[in-house]
């Protein structure tokens, strides 16, 4: 089925409808605010940005919540996930205006990243209840089709606040007064997806009432045996546990070409020139939208025919060689392309793993495991740049680093094929799995 067909398919259910529309406004204004972060941290003409400082950033705004993960997972297996998403922006929104008084004024960065790592939290913890959501709006036999065209039309939304921010920053200056008004507008749109979110009934969006179920206080005095029990969980459905690897294994392998980019274009390819450095890296974030797009356009063709377990390894192996030949030249051109090939593994894997994940396992872990896979999907990037950050020459070019991303992919279908069970066969419907 075409995208659009699936699309149609899903959106004949009112609540899916009302969840769709929370998921877009929310990742429309959180791409505003990304793309603000992005210019005010690594392309600001009053900073000069090195590797170490991105992985830096990188670690500040993303990592301490891939720890406090599991204490989210918590949460969204015994409160309203509705409550979730209706509190959430509203705490993300005031949040930002925070953020955009301290930016206005001139206060200290520390003060400004620690505002942010709070809205990343959020925004992570609000994520993580949407993927366990989709389950509770839809019919089990279109899961997988909603799972094409819901965190895909999210990322490509997100991508496209990107671009309106990039915009707003054209008009408003790459100052900090203009950094405060994008942000300020980014927590309007925020609180407008908590209204979407108040027009679902408080119970829809579960969790499944489990009477074994601990009591909250236990849970959270014992945080770490419920991050064991959602691995125990997942270790028990392989294919799940297969699925989550080889999107770790993307985000790996995305963190160092994130670090890569950005040095490139810092100082490789627009030297000493900030403004045009973010241009550049605009162009390569909005080609890899269009693969996240043209992801969701082709994998639920692609899994009826082929299986998860033949498509994942596919769209690694291309990514890894496609990725390798395109910006081994090291020219402005091939960077986009490149772009576009990674957006589109990257967003196949993704609706692989999240049709895996809510699959097989049961609601009463989905939080839990979502949790996870945030950990993961956080770590592996943040990790990634780390390593990145102590290979990197000063501009960015570096034969070794892109051996490695190329290779990483590659060794990562290899993995992923041997580890998964056989039970995808060609043109054999995932969502008509047990």
């Amino acid at each position: 089925m075409s995208f659009a067909s699936d699309l149609r398919a899903v959106l004949v259910e009112r609540d899916f409808r009302r969840l769709f529309a929370t998921r877009l406004v929310s990742q429309f204004s959180d791409g505003i605010f990304q793309f603000g972060v992005a210019g005010y941290a690594f392309f600001s003409p009053e900073q000069q940005t090195n590797a170490v400082q991105i992985a830096t950033g990188l670690a500040v705004l993303l990592l301490p919540y891939s720890v406090l993960g599991p204490f989210a997972g918590v949460f969204i297996d015994r409160w309203s996930r509705r409550q979730i998403l209706v509190i959430g922006p509203i705490i993300r929104c005031a949040l930002l205006l925070l953020a955009a008084t301290l930016v206005a004024a001139g206060a200290p960065d520390a003060w400004f990243y620690v505002v942010a790592l709070g809205v990343l939290a959020v925004n992570r913890f609000f994520l993580a209840a949407l993927g366990a959501s989709l389950p509770h709006v839809v019919s089990r036999d279109k899961l997988m089709m909603a799972n094409a065209v819901t965190p895909t039309s999210g990322t490509v939304v997100t991508f496209v606040g990107a671009g309106a921010g990039y915009l707003l920053r054209l008009a408003f200056g790459s100052g900090h007064q203009g950094t405060a008004l994008l942000l300020v507008i980014s927590g309007v749109a925020f609180a407008l997806a908590a209204g979407i979110a108040t027009t679902m009934a408080r119970q829809l969006l579960g969790p499944a009432y489990d009477p074994d179920r601990p009591q909250t206080r236990e849970a959270l005095r014992n945080v770490v045996r419920g991050l064991i029990d959602g691995l125990r969980h997942v270790a028990h459905h392989r294919a799940a546990a297969a699925a989550l690897g080889a999107m770790s294994t993307h985000r790996f392998v995305y963190g160092m070409c994130t670090a890569m980019l950005i040095m490139l274009y810092r100082y490789h390819f627009t030297v000493d020139d900030p403004d045009k450095a973010l241009a550049g890296v605009a162009l390569v974030l909005g080609a890899s939208g269009v693969g996240y797009f043209g992801a969701a356009l082709i994998t639920p063709w692609a899994t009826e025919r082929f299986g998860i377990t033949a498509w994942v390894p596919m769209v690694l192996t291309a990514a890894g060689v496609l990725g390798f030949a395109l910006v081994a030249p090291f020219q402005e051109w091939g960077m986009p392309v490149a772009g576009f090939v990674l957006g589109i593994a990257g967003q196949s894997v993704k609706i692989c793993a999240d049709t895996v994940v809510q699959r097989d396992i049961a609601d009463a872990y989905l939080g839990r495991v979502f949790s996870l896979y945030d950990m993961l999907f956080n770590g592996m990037y943040v990790l990634a740049a780390a390593i990145a950050a102590a290979l990197l020459p000063a501009n960015g070019k570096s034969y070794l680093v892109l051996g490695l991303i190329a290779a990483g992919y590659v060794l990562g279908a290899l993995v992923y094929r041997m580890v998964t069970p056989s039970e995808d066969s060609p043109r054999r419907k995932v969502t008509q799995s047990a």
